[in-house]
């Protein structure tokens, strides 16, 4: 029995929605390398000036490895899905959206560090946080909705396991708000190691709480389920 037009309209396989998402994340990427530019120096200066973009060159790596963990996040969800309705191409969006954010935060932050000065550092690591954090909330949707909505899933998936990811995108949300009072109102580059370890732990866990090693599920007291 063919499907009702209105069905066939509204709802589709994730081939497109996985094509046009690695598309995005792709320029993403891209977009990120360049803010790395030749220093215009004296002759005879070029390893200085080289060195003093430092900042630049640490932007540049953790963007990119937090850029490359959406991609593994990405992947990984999608792999469980079985087909996709129109709220969920809006969830999705909205997580290109915020991820296709982050080369400008990146940039700012990058010339404020190169800069010295400790105002903009202030606002950089703040808007760098606001940003992130937006990240972690577009997530916190997405997983919600696939929540709500398990026919859209694989079978087989435990009906625990996205509950369990939304608690992980609220970590993220809540630490990246931390460490962007904390870089504002304290010290700008003690939020940077919040800014490097939320992206290792993102990765860690790409494949979900329930599959990631035991120390990661043990920070969130969470057994792995029989079938996940």
């Amino acid at each position: 029995m063919s499907r009702p037009v209105d069905d066939a309209g509204v709802r589709s396989d994730t081939t497109r929605a996985e094509g046009f998402s690695d598309g995005v994340l792709a320029i993403v990427i891209t977009l990120l390398v360049l803010d790395l530019r030749v220093p215009e120096v004296e002759n005879g200066h070029l390893l200085s000036g080289l060195l003093k973009q430092w900042p630049a060159y640490g932007a540049y790596v953790a963007s990119y490895l937090y850029v490359a963990v959406v991609w593994l996040n990405h992947r990984a969800t999608f792999n469980r899905i079985r087909i996709a309705d129109r709220g969920l191409h809006w969830a999705n969006l909205f997580v290109l959206f915020s991820t296709a954010l982050l080369p400008f935060p990146t940039a700012v932050v990058s010339r404020a560090l190169q800069d010295h000065n400790q105002q903009d550092q202030r606002v950089g690591i703040a808007f760098y946080a606001l940003v992130s954090a937006l990240l972690c909330v577009s997530w916190l949707v997405f997983f919600h909705y696939l929540t709500r909505h398990r026919e859209l899933l694989e079978d087989g998936v435990h009906d625990r396991l996205y509950p369990s990811e939304r608690l992980r995108a609220l970590i993220g949300l809540v630490l990246y708000v931390v460490a962007g009072l904390i870089g504002y109102l304290v010290a700008p580059l003690a939020s940077l190691a919040i800014f490097v370890l939320l992206p290792v732990f993102y990765g860690v866990t790409s494949a979900g709480l329930y599959n990631a090693p035991p120390f990661a599920r043990r920070l969130v007291n969470r057994p792995p389920p029989p079938d996940a």
